[in-house]
């Protein structure tokens, strides 16, 4: 009777949170931290199997993160609930990046954003653009996905990004893709339409200080590799 009241994975989530506050998730696998994320979603249940079948299913944890509602669902043990719960800790995650960057002094150079860059765009299923908008003292005033699906001159035109760049009343602007793909090196559509949108911009006194592109744990600067 007494297993019944106290099923074995009752023991193993307090022992796996008492690991986490103790010593962080520097020790912790993969699948046990997909663990212990889903035992504040799945209630009286053992975590351990849905965590290797999420990880089985998407590869990675960090593609378990990326993945949308309705695949996560498809996985055994997988609700709604628990496939929002997920794509909360996603978001999260990216609002905190953005943060990170945003409180710093200045933004002179793509190091200083490449991880927001990375939790905002990385392991989309689709190509987006979106713009990081910059004051005169190179303090991010806001970031915007002014695009999605495919990204060329045609879909996205200078004068689109140039018009969003003053409606937030932005001094400077940095412009970030992502390649679905997973290969971030740029096409010569990315080449030309950031140099079009360079020569639109100059003309109401906006820079672009770079386009950064966005691969699988990999990315590429127009700038630092001197294509603008």
């Amino acid at each position: 009777m007494s297993n019944k009241r106290n099923p074995s994975y009752i023991g193993h989530r307090e022992r796996i949170r008492e690991k986490f506050a103790s010593s962080g998730l520097d020790s912790f696998l993969d699948h046990e931290a997909l663990e212990l994320l889903l035992t504040y979603s799945v209630a009286r249940r053992d975590t351990k199997p849905i965590a290797w079948a999420l990880l089985k299913r998407f590869g990675s944890l960090s593609a378990v993160l990326d993945a949308t509602p309705e695949e996560l669902e498809k996985t055994e043990g997988v609700g709604r609930g628990t496939a929002i719960f997920l794509k909360l800790i996603r978001g999260i995650f990216k609002k905190y990046m953005f943060d990170e960057v945003k409180e710093r002094v200045a933004i002179r150079t793509p190091q200083n954003v490449i991880e927001y860059c990375q939790a905002s765009l990385s392991g989309k299923k689709e190509e987006c653009l979106e713009i990081i908008y910059l004051s005169v003292r190179n303090t991010i005033i806001n970031t915007e996905i002014i695009a999605s699906g495919l990204i060329d001159r045609v879909a996205v035109t200078p004068r689109k990004i140039v018009e969003c760049a003053l409606h937030a009343k932005a001094s400077a602007i940095i412009l970030v893709h992502n390649h679905p793909s997973g290969d971030a090196s740029p096409s010569q559509d990315d080449i030309t339409l950031t140099r079009e949108v360079i020569r639109a911009a100059e003309l109401f006194g906006i820079s672009v200080h770079d386009h950064i592109i966005v691969g699988k744990g990999s990315h590429y600067s127009l700038k630092a590799n001197g294509k603008i």
